[in-house]
């Protein structure tokens, strides 16, 4: 009996999608709920998995075309694989445009004797050889990358969960510099020519795309203003240190800075609630929660997942709903519905270095605080100088409907929280 793998449906703001990669190939055996094929949206990678065990029969839709929902993508035939062809023969690969949807003869299709098996195995044929450990779960990117540069997984290693293999690890293995041969003094050098000037061009991945879009549709909408202020970081630094340990042993997570810049930004809305609306048309939406935004980075770009209702969370709840968003971003496996929404949102370029920055708004919010790196610098304490650890503050803001006083009293309102955190719990 043929089964038919279909585009699931599609959230109601996504059109369509890329089909990025196929994990099996015609003639594989598949099993029920395998993962068959990595479908990518403008913000998530959805994996398409079989509806039956079987044979992968036919594949309809080549790796880098665009699907919409209910589209059909491959058929399976239920029952055991039987290889058939003589030995040496290899099924038709998608990606080369011989099988499916390319017109090759069922019946090569159909006789072709199994390559892979199982989802290992099958990511463990990019690049050739054995699946080095931590990389048999690999990224549509990184897979794309592997292939390009015809590079063996084993030789890299990972610097993921399990010591997966992340994007940032074959770029840094590409990169790697090269030791030159020693030379004996009294040999000439010879002047080797010029080496090859290559270029090489590939395709946005739609996230990316999306990205550039909504930047440049910030920079067009909006008329973006960013202020500026730093803020004494001592007091918050001094009560995570106190209560660190025994925070994570009652509620098994990490008591982060987050947390506590997220508290305070939610006093300072309560504060100058316009910093919290967005702009429709001629009117203002002013929003009676706190949705917010908070800037993760993954290997495939930067994302947004959006804590909801966090005025009505704890520090423990904030922390674990962070904790839980980058582990589902480093994955591949966040939600269309966790980066939806959100009325304000907080991004930290301090965790990779930055001092000072200028962020974009993430429309159709009207706010964007960015955080940046603690460092220690010379300050003066009631009349003498001391070191304190310090770090910038920015807010951009849409200056349509914020005015500089209200954006720089939001500012030192979030100043005035974190260098007396006091005040986040008796909300004054």
């Amino acid at each position: 009996m043929s089964i038919e793998v279909k585009v699931p449906q599609l959230p109601e703001s996504v059109s369509d999608a890329t089909l990025v990669a196929w994990h099996k190939r015609p003639g594989d055996p598949v099993s029920r709920d395998e993962n068959l094929v990595d479908l990518e949206t403008d913000k998530v990678v959805l994996e398409v998995p079989a509806p039956a065990a079987g044979v992968l029969k036919e594949i309809k839709v080549d790796n880098g075309a665009t699907v919409t929902s209910g589209q059909l993508l491959a058929v399976i035939e239920e029952g055991e694989a039987v290889a058939t062809a003589p030995a040496g023969e290899v099924a038709a690969a998608t990606d080369s445009g011989t099988a499916g949807a390319s017109g090759a003869p069922a019946a090569a299709v159909a006789t072709a004797p199994p390559v892979r098996s199982g989802p290992a195995a099958a990511e463990s044929q990019v690049g050739g050889g054995p699946p080095a450990e931590g990389a048999t779960k690999l990224s549509p990117s990184v897979r794309r990358l592997l292939e390009e540069h015809d590079l063996d997984p084993a030789q890299i290693p990972g610097s993921g969960r399990g010591g997966r293999i992340l994007k940032s690890d074959v770029l840094a293995f590409l990169n790697r510099p090269v030791q030159p041969e020693a030379v004996p003094e009294d040999q000439p050098i010879a002047v080797a020519p010029a080496a090859d000037r290559s270029e090489h061009r590939v395709p946005m991945s739609r996230l990316r795309a999306r990205i550039a879009e909504r930047m440049v549709e910030a920079q067009r909408n909006a008329a973006m203003l960013t202020t500026f202020n730093e803020v004494d970081l001592s007091e918050v630094i001094a009560l995570r240190a106190r209560h660190k340990e025994a925070f994570e042993k009652t509620h098994g997570v990490r008591l982060g800075f987050m947390s506590f810049f997220v508290r305070a930004s939610i006093e300072a809305l309560r504060r100058f609630p316009v910093v919290n609306a967005s702009v429709e048309g001629n009117e203002i939406v002013y929003h009676d929660y706190y949705d917010i935004g908070i800037a993760v980075s993954s290997e495939r770009g930067l994302l947004v997942p959006v804590v909801r209702d966090a005025d009505r969370l704890g520090f423990a709840d904030i922390e674990k709903a962070i904790d839980a968003f980058a582990r589902k971003a480093r994955e591949g496996t966040i939600a269309m519905e966790d980066l939806t929404g959100g009325t304000f949102t907080i991004t930290n370029g301090g965790i990779f270095g930055s001092m000072l920055s200028t962020p974009i708004l993430n429309p159709p919010q009207s706010g964007i605080l960015g955080m940046h790196r603690i460092q220690s610098r010379p300050v003066v304490v009631d009349g003498e100088i001391a070191a304190r650890p310090m770090m910038y503050l920015a807010l951009t803001y849409d200056h349509r409907i914020i005015d500089g006083r209200e954006a720089v009293q939001f500012l030192v309102t979030v100043k005035e929280a974190l260098e007396d955190p006091g005040r986040l719990l008796l909300q004054v």
